[in-house]
C-alpha cells in the first residue's frame, strides 16, 4: 500500500470478518471515472496486493452499478459465493469492494453478482491481469512486478518510431507462427520460447516493428484474439504477464519495436465477460441498433458512458505503461464511427444533426489518442479504418481523429486487383497501379498485406498471382518491390515472406517445410533484402509521409507495362529511381529520361538468381547520356527484367 496516498471513507470492521471494509478510491478517482476522464484505473480496480493493518492480501473492486450483492469466489473459499461479500460504496459510483487479509498470489477466483431483477451470475474480474487458460474462465490473483532491462532502447525508441524513419512491420499470430506440434491446436509455444525463435527470426529478417494481434485475454482460438475478455491481462495461452514482459524485452534489447492488435469496438457474449455484467447493459449498449454488432454476433462498448470511456482508454494506456509497447493498432475503427456499418435502412438511427456518425465514439477515439500521445510521445497509434472519413491520421487540433497512421485498405484493393491480371490485360488497367498516390497524401499511410487477405478462400499470396511456378514467385518478388518502394509503413503477415502455399490457419503452424525448397527460400532471402534496402536508402523513409519524397517519371508506356517513379531522400545524393516491367518480357536497351544524375548504380534487382531470378539481366554498367542540358535532363540506358523491379542510386 502506498503510504503517501490520502484514503477516504476508510472503514475497519471486527478483523476476524473475512473481508475487511476498505477503499483505495478518492473522491477525485470517483468524479474522474464517471466523467470518462480516469486513466489509471488499473491501479484501483481488479485484485490488488496490499497490506493493511501488517496483514498482507489482496483487495478487490468491480464495477457492477446495478447489483444487490456481490462477492468474491473461488477455490481459497471453495467457491462458496456466501462467504466473502464485497461492500458497496455509499457514494452511487457502483464500485463494490473490500480487502481478503492471507489472500495470495496465484488464486483463482470470480466475482458472484446478484444483478438486476435477481439474476445471479459468475463472472471473471473485467481488471485482472492474469486468467485461467482456456477452457477455464476464471481470473487468478497476480502482481506485475519486473525488472526491466530496455532501458536503452526505452530512451532511443523515439527515433526508431518516428514518422521518419523505416516501418517494416511483421503482423504474427503468436499460436499459429510455430507450435510444439505443427497440427496440435490445443498446444502452445511459451512466451520464453517465442523470446528467442520468433525475436531472432525476425531480427534475421530486417524487420524494423513486429505486430502481434491481439493477445488481450480471449476465450475462442477461433476468434483470433479479436473477442476479447481481459482488457488488461495478456492471454495465459503462453504463460503469465511476466513471460510477456520478457517477450516484448527481448524484441527491444534486438532492436525491434512492438505493435499491439487492440479491439475496443466490440467484445462477446460469454457468460464470464462483460456482456449483461451486473444483469444490465453496464458495458453495451442497451439500444441493439447501436448495441450488437451484426457481423461478429458481439457488442459494442457504449462510448457514451464515462464509466466505459474510462475502462478502454485504461486498458489503452495499461499497455503502454505496464508493458512498454511501441504501437497500437486499433481494429475495426470504421465500425466505431459509423452507426449505419453493416446495417440496412430501418437498422439504424442517425444522431442527432441526423447524420450516420456515431458521436460518442469519434470523441473517444479522440481522447484516446490525445491521451497516448501525451503520455507516450515516442509511440504510435494505428488505425484499421476502411472508408474515407477524413483526418484519421491527422491531429484532433486540425479536426482529426489523432492517429499517427492509417491502414491504406484502398492500395492493398488496387494492387492485389492489378498484379492478379493477366500481364496482357494490365496495360489496360495502369489507373489501378498508380490510383494510389492520388490520395497519399490525405494520410499517414501504411501498406497493409495482412491476415485478411490470405484467409476465408481468398488464396496465399503466391497463388493470386497469374501464370506458371516462375511467373508467380516474379510476380509476388515484384509486388514486394513495389511496396516496399512505395512511400508509407510496410505491414506484411507472417508466411507471406516465403510464399506459404496454403491459407493461414489459426490451427496449426506456419508451413516452415517449404523452406525446403529453393524457390521459396529465395522468395525469403528477397524480403530480407528489400527489409535491408529500405532501412539503409534514406530516400524510402525520409519523406515517405509528405509530398517532398515521391515523384512519377514515366508512366507513357502502358503497353509495355513499364513504370518509374523516383524516391526522394532530405539529400538529393539519396535519390532512387525505381523501375518496374510487369510483364513477362525482356527489354534490353531500355530508354529511360530523367533529370538530375549523370550516373546510376543498379541496388536491387528482384530477378537475381539468389532470389529465384533469371539472373541474366542486370545493370553492371549504366550508360546515361544528356540530352537537355537546360533541364539537366538525361537519357538512362537499361536491361529490363521480366516480370521484374530495379531500384537505382
Amino acid at each position: 500500500m502506498a503510504k503517501d496516498k490520502k484514503y477516504e471513507d476508510i472503514h475497519f470492521v471486527d478483523s476476524t470478518r473475512p473481508v475487511w471494509n476498505y477503499s483505495l478510491f478518492t473522491t477525485d478517482d470517483i468524479a474522474n471515472f464517471q466523467n470518462g476522464t480516469h486513466y489509471r484505473l488499473y491501479e484501483l480496480f481488479g485484485s490488488r496486493e496490499i497490506t493493511v493493518l501488517g496483514k498482507s492480501g489482496y483487495y478487490f473492486a468491480v464495477w457492477a452499478p446495478n447489483a444487490t450483492w456481490v462477492s468474491v469466489t473461488g477455490n481459497f473459499n471453495d467457491w462458496n459465493n456466501q462467504s466473502h461479500p464485497l461492500y458497496v460504496r455509499l457514494d452511487n459510483s457502483g464500485i463494490w469492494e473490500g480487502f481478503i487479509p492471507y489472500m495470495p498470489k496465484g488464486e483463482v477466483y470470480k466475482y458472484h453478482i446478484h444483478g438486476f431483477r435477481g439474476r445471479k451470475m459468475d463472472k471473471g474480474d473485467p481488471f485482472a491481469n492474469f486468467w485461467e487458460r482456456r477452457p477455464q474462465t476464471a481470473s487468478i490473483t497476480w502482481d506485475l512486478g519486473y525488472q526491466w532491462n530496455d532501458a536503452d532502447w526505452m530512451s532511443k525508441r523515439a527515433v526508431h518510431n518516428s514518422t521518419q524513419s523505416p516501418w517494416s512491420v511483421y503482423e504474427v499470430h503468436l499460436a499459429s507462427w510455430m507450435r510444439p506440434d505443427a497440427h496440435d491446436e490445443e498446444r502452445y509455444n511459451t512466451y520464453d520460447f517465442f523470446s528467442d525463435r520468433l525475436v531472432n527470426y525476425v531480427k534475421d529478417m530486417g524487420f524494423t516493428h513486429v505486430e502481434l494481434m491481439p493477445l488481450t485475454e480471449h476465450p475462442f482460438d477461433g476468434s483470433w484474439g479479436y473477442q476479447g475478455t481481459g482488457f488488461f491481462a495478456p492471454t495465459s495461452r503462453f504463460g503469465d504477464p511476466q513471460g510477456f514482459m520478457h517477450l516484448v524485452e527481448a524484441f527491444h534489447e534486438a532492436g525491434i519495436g512492438v505493435i499491439l492488435d487492440w479491439v475496443p469496438s466490440h467484445f462477446p457474449y460469454d457468460a464470464h465477460g462483460l456482456f449483461m455484467f451486473d444483469g444490465t447493459h453496464t458495458y453495451e449498449y442497451a439500444d441493439m441498433r447501436k448495441g450488437y454488432h451484426p457481423d461478429w454476433n458481439s457488442y459494442i462498448f457504449n462510448y457514451k458512458r464515462g464509466e466505459v470511456k474510462s475502462f478502454l482508454i485504461s486498458s489503452a494506456r495499461f499497455w503502454f505503461d505496464k508493458f512498454h509497447i511501441d504501437g497500437m493498432r486499433v481494429d475495426a475503427v470504421s465500425s466505431m464511427l459509423k452507426l449505419n456499418y453493416s446495417r440496412e435502412e430501418g437498422e439504424w438511427e442517425p444522431n442527432e444533426f441526423g447524420g450516420d456518425g456515431n458521436i460518442e465514439a469519434i470523441a473517444f477515439i479522440k481522447d484516446l489518442n490525445e491521451t497516448i500521445f501525451r503520455d507516450f510521445p515516442d509511440v504510435q497509434t494505428i488505425a484499421e479504418e476502411a472508408t474515407d472519413w477524413p483526418g484519421v491520421s491527422r491531429p484532433t487540433y486540425m479536426d482529426g481523429l489523432g492517429f499517427g497512421m492509417k491502414w491504406m485498405m484502398g492500395w492493398m484493393h488496387d494492387t492485389l486487383g492489378y498484379f492478379k491480371l493477366d500481364p496482357f490485360e494490365r496495360q489496360f488497367h495502369q489507373n489501378r497501379f498508380t490510383f494510389s498516390m492520388m490520395y497519399y497524401y490525405d494520410e499517414n499511410f501504411m501498406l497493409p498485406l495482412s491476415h485478411d487477405e490470405v484467409v476465408h478462400g481468398k488464396s496465399p499470396m503466391i497463388y493470386k498471382m497469374p501464370g506458371d511456378d516462375w511467373q508467380k514467385f516474379a510476380n509476388l518478388r515484384a509486388l514486394y518491390g513495389y511496396m516496399f518502394t512505395h512511400p508509407g509503413g510496410k505491414l506484411l503477415f507472417m508466411g507471406n515472406e516465403f510464399g506459404a502455399t496454403t491459407e493461414w490457419n489459426y490451427k496449426t503452424e506456419l508451413p516452415w517445410g517449404l523452406l525446403a525448397h529453393e524457390s521459396h527460400r529465395s522468395l525469403q532471402e528477397c524480403v530480407r533484402d528489400l527489409n535491408n534496402l529500405l532501412r539503409t536508402e534514406p530516400a524510402l523513409y525520409e519523406n515517405q509521409f509528405n509530398t517532398h519524397g515521391f515523384e512519377w517519371v514515366d508512366l507513357s508506356h502502358r503497353p509495355e507495362c513499364v513504370m518509374v517513379y523516383r524516391r526522394k531522400g532530405k539529400d538529393p545524393a539519396d535519390d532512387l529511381l525505381v523501375v518496374l516491367n510487369l510483364t513477362p518480357v525482356v527489354r534490353r536497351d531500355w530508354k529511360l529520361y530523367a533529370p538530375g544524375k549523370d550516373a546510376w548504380k543498379e541496388i536491387f534487382n528482384s530477378d537475381l538468381r539468389q532470389y529465384g531470378g533469371t539472373g541474366d539481366v542486370f545493370n553492371p554498367e549504366i550508360l546515361t547520356s544528356l540530352v537537355d542540358k537546360k533541364e539537366n535532363r538525361y537519357e538512362i540506358n537499361l536491361h529490363l527484367p521480366p516480370l521484374g523491379i530495379i531500384v537505382l542510386k
